[in-house]
């Protein structure tokens, strides 16, 4: 199966720049009740996922904490625990799988490295839930 059948575009998706500052992306992790976003690049590669576990962290590290300091620190510049794998767009269904199992969600690369959405475990487990389903009835 082809997994632009799960993709989340890069244009509906809430992401940050690696040179975002560590305010600003705790601000738009408030907004929207994130609890973990993709990072790009200045060119849009992948960097990695920051979580709020990461900035909490950096904010331990750095005490005392002042929100006009966290104006001054680069969100790529924060070290992160656990890293959200991505799938290029041409890995097949068990590839996808193995990283979702860990992940909420999977970041999707094209051949060149490129950012370009996500597939979210939810979309995946509700994909399956209809095909169990078609299959009962089919029986």
């Amino acid at each position: 199966m082809n997994l632009l059948f799960f993709l989340t575009p890069k244009s509906e998706v809430v992401y940050v720049k690696n040179t975002d500052s560590m305010r600003q992306v705790m601000e738009r992790m408030e907004y929207h009740t994130y609890q973990a976003i993709p990072m790009i690049d200045q060119y849009g590669h992948y960097v990695g996922t920051i979580t709020e576990g990461d900035i909490l962290w950096r904010i331990r590290d750095d005490l005392p904490f002042d929100m006009k300091k966290a104006e001054n620190v680069a969100i790529g510049d924060i070290p992160r625990k656990r890293e959200n794998l991505p799938v290029s767009i041409q890995s097949d269904m068990e590839d996808l799988m193995s990283k979702a199992v860990n992940q909420n969600f999977v970041p999707v690369v094209d051949d060149k490295d490129i950012f370009i959405g996500i597939i979210t475990r939810k979309d995946i487990i509700q994909y399956l839930d209809r095909q169990v389903k078609q299959a009962e009835q089919a029986v």
